[in-house]
C-alpha cells in the first residue's frame, strides 16, 4: 500500500468517525487523567452504555493540557457540537449519559466548553476560547487530547507521516536544508541548532549510523517529554524517521524512564504499529530507505542531559560524559555518527516537513523560532502542559495561561528551567522567554515554569534544587562533585541559622569553580539557582545570615540538624 492510499484511508475512518450515527465520548486518560480517576470514570461511562443499551464509540485521548480539569470527558452527538466536561466523577457519569447522550440536552453547568462543531448552544464558551488554551500557540502539542494515542488512523489522518512522505521526495541534504531554514534550536534548554547536528552526522564518513529520542526529562517537575509519548507518540518517531533518512541513519533508539510506564506503553504500541504498517523495517514504501526503532528503558537522570552521557548509558556503561570533540554526531553510539535529540525537538522536525520551513519560522522571535512546551506548576490557578511562542512574556504565562496566583496570595517569583534554571523575580515578568533573554537573566529555557509566591524561601528552593543536582552528579569531574557538596553544606548551614557573613563570597566562588570545571551542562549550570537567588533576592541571605531569620517562615532556623537534604526523586 502506498503513503497516499494509507493516508486516504485513514481520512476516510476519520471522517466516519466524526460525521457517523453514534455518539463519541472521549476519556482524558494521559497520567494527569488516570491519577485524578479517569479509569474509574471510563469504566463508569461503559457500564451505563451498556445498562441502557446505548451504542457509542468510547475511546482514551492524551492530555489537552487542561491538568486541573481532569478527569476530562468529551461527548460529541451526531450532527451537534461536543461538549467538554471537567473534573467528572464515576458519579456524574449517569447524569450526563442520561441528560446529553440520551435526551440530547448538554450539561451545561459541568461543561468546560465547548468543542468546534455544528451551532453552539448558549451558556458554555469555546474550549480553545478558555484562558488557559486561548494564549497557547499549539504546533507541537496540536494532536493532544484530540486523537487517540493508541490508533495510527487517527495520527495518519491528521496529516500524520506527511512530513516524512514529503521528505522522501527530497534528497538527504535538502532535508537538512529545510530544518536549517526553519532555523530550529534543541528544546533540550541549551538551544544547540538541530541542523548543525543532522549536517555533522550526514557528513561523517561512516556507513553504519544512529538517531536517538532522549524522552528522559531528568527535570522531576517537567512533564513535557512524557506528555508527548503519552498523547502523540507517532509526532516523535516521525521527526525520527525523517532525521534518520536525512543522515543515513538505519537504527533509532528512544530513552525512556522505566517508572514511566504509560508513556512506555503507548510508544510501544506506536512502533509496533509502524511495523505492521511498512512504516519502519526495509525499503519503506519502495524508496529503497530501512529504519529500526528500538525503546529502551532505564533509570534515567539529570547527567543525560549531556548527548555523551547518554550515548553512554545507552551502550550499557554509566552515564558520563565525554570531552567535546568530536561530538556525538561524529563518534556518538558505539563510536559511530550518532543525532541526540529530546521528544519536542524530534516532534519540531516532524511539523516542519509537514508544513514547511517558511510556516514554521512565523513563529517566535528572529534568534528563536518556533514555540516551546512547558510544564506550568507551581502557585498559580491553572497548571499543565502548555505552548506559547517563543518571545512571549513571562507575565502572559503567570497571569494570563496560568490564571495568576493561587489562594489570592501575591507572586514573588517565576523559576525557569528546572533543577539547572534560574530564579527570577517580578522585575522580570515583561521578559521574553526565548533562549538569549533567559540566559542573559541567569536561567535557561530547559521545560518547566514553576511559579512561587510570598510564602516561597527562595533559598530553601536554591537548597532544594541544589540537593537535588548534587544527587544526581555522575561524579566524573571533581568541581562537580565535591563543589556541589560544598555548597550545599553552606545552604544547609544558612537555612538552619548558623550562616556566617562570609558565606555569600564562599558560594559566589565555589559556583565559579563548579561551572569553569564541569564538563557537561549539569556541572555547567547547577550553580544557576543559588547564583540567582543570591543576585536577586539578596536580602534574603542577609536576613538568614544577620538576623537568623527566615522571612517567608519555612526554615527551620536555629533548630538542630535543620532541614534534611531534599531528595525531589
Amino acid at each position: 500500500m502506498t503513503f497516499e492510499e494509507m493516508r486516504g484511508q485513514a481520512v476516510l475512518e476519520w471522517e466516519a468517525l466524526k460525521y457517523g450515527k453514534v455518539p463519541i465520548i472521549r476519556v482524558g486518560a494521559a497520567s494527569c487523567g488516570v491519577a485524578a480517576g479517569a479509569e474509574a470514570v471510563l469504566a463508569a461511562i461503559e457500564s451505563e452504555l451498556a445498562r441502557r443499551g446505548i451504542e457509542a464509540v468510547v475511546s482514551r485521548v492524551g492530555c489537552i493540557g487542561l491538568c486541573y480539569a481532569e478527569p476530562i470527558v468529551d461527548v460529541t452527538m451526531p450532527g451537534q457540537p461536543g461538549v467538554s466536561y471537567g473534573n467528572v466523577t464515576a458519579e456524574m457519569v449517569p447524569r450526563i449519559v442520561w441528560d446529553h447522550v440520551i435526551n440530547g440536552d448538554p450539561c451545561l453547568d459541568l461543561a468546560l466548553g465547548m468543542i468546534r462543531g455544528n451551532g453552539h448552544p448558549a451558556g458554555a464558551p469555546e474550549l480553545f476560547d478558555l484562558p488557559m488554551l486561548r494564549p497557547q500557540s499549539r504546533v507541537v502539542l496540536r494532536n493532544c487530547g484530540i486523537i487517540d494515542p493508541e490508533n495510527m488512523q487517527h495520527y495518519l489522518a491528521n496529516f500524520g507521516y506527511s512530513g516524512f512522505a514529503r521528505a522522501l521526495t527530497l534528497m538527504p541534504e535538502e532535508v537538512v536544508d529545510e530544518v536549517a531554514r526553519a532555523r530550529l534550536r534543541g528544546r533540550e534548554g541549551l538551544g544547540f541548532p538541530t541542523a548543525e547536528k543532522l549536517e555533522a552526522c550526514r557528513a561523517a564518513p561512516r556507513e553504519k549510523k544512529y538517531v536517538i529520542c532522549n524522552a528522559d526529562e531528568g527535570d522531576p517537575g517537567s512533564f513535557v517529554n512524557r506528555t508527548l509519548l503519552e498523547s502523540d507518540p507517532h509526532s516523535v518517531v516521525e521527526g525520527m524517521l525523517i532525521g534518520a533518512y536525512a543522515v543515513g541513519a538505519s537504527e533509532g533508539y528512544i530513552y525512556c524512564r522505566s517508572d514511566q510506564a504509560l508513556a512506555v506503553q503507548r510508544l510501544r504500541v506506536a512502533v509496533q504499529q509502524m511495523e505492521e504498517r511498512g512504516l519502519l523495517g526495509r525499503d519503506i514504501f519502495g524508496s529503497g530507505f530501512g529504519f529500526d526503532v528500538r525503546v529502551v528503558e532505564g533509570a534515567g537522570g539529570l547527567v543525560c542531559l549531556d548527548d555523551t552521557a547518554l550515548v553512554s548509558c545507552l551502550e550499557g556503561r554509566r552515564a558520563m560524559p565525554k570531552g567535546y570533540p568530536p561530538g556525538p554526531a561524529v563518534s556518538g553510539l558505539w563510536g559511530r555518527p550518532t543525532v541526540v535529540n529530546n521528544a519536542e525537538t524530534w516532534t519540531n522536525v516532524a511539523v516542519i516537513l509537514q508544513r514547511g520551513s517558511g510556516w514554521f519560522r512565523r513563529y517566535g522571535t528572529e534568534a528563536s523560532k518556533g514555540t516551546k512546551v512547558f510544564s506550568l506548576a507551581g502557585k498559580v490557578n491553572r497548571i499543565g502542559p502548555i505552548e506559547v511562542r517563543l518571545g512571549t512574556i513571562l507575565s502572559e504565562v503567570v497571569y494570563g495561561i496560568g490564571g495568576g496566583i493561587a489562594n489570592g496570595k501575591r507572586f514573588k517569583a517565576v523559576h525557569v528551567g528546572g533543577p539547572l534554571g534560574g530564579c527570577l523575580p517580578s522585575d522580570f515578568l515583561n521578559t521574553p522567554i526565548d533562549y538569549e533573554a533567559m540566559a542573559a537573566a541567569g536561567a535557561m529555557l530547559g521545560s518547566s515554569i514553576i511559579v512561587l509566591d510570598e510564602e516561597t524561601c527562595t533559598l530553601d528552593l536554591a537548597r532544594n534544587l541544589l540537593a537535588f543536582t548534587q544527587s544526581e552528579s555522575c561524579g566524573k569531574c571533581v568541581p562537580c562533585r565535591v563543589g556541589t557538596t560544598h555548597m550545599l553544606r553552606v545552604l544547609e548551614g544558612i537555612t538552619r541559622g548558623q550562616g556566617k557573613p562570609d558565606d555569600i563570597g564562599q558560594l559566589q566562588k565555589l559556583a565559579q569553580t563548579v561551572r569553569d570545571g564541569s564538563l557537561c551542562p549539569l556541572g555547567q549550570n547547577a550553580p544557576n539557582p543559588v547564583l540567582t537567588t543570591m543576585l536577586y533576592f539578596r536580602d534574603e541571605y542577609e536576613a538568614h545570615i544577620n538576623e537568623k531569620r527566615c522571612p517567608a517562615g519555612v526554615c527551620l532556623m536555629g533548630v538542630s540538624g535543620g532541614p534534611a537534604p531534599a531528595r525531589v526523586r
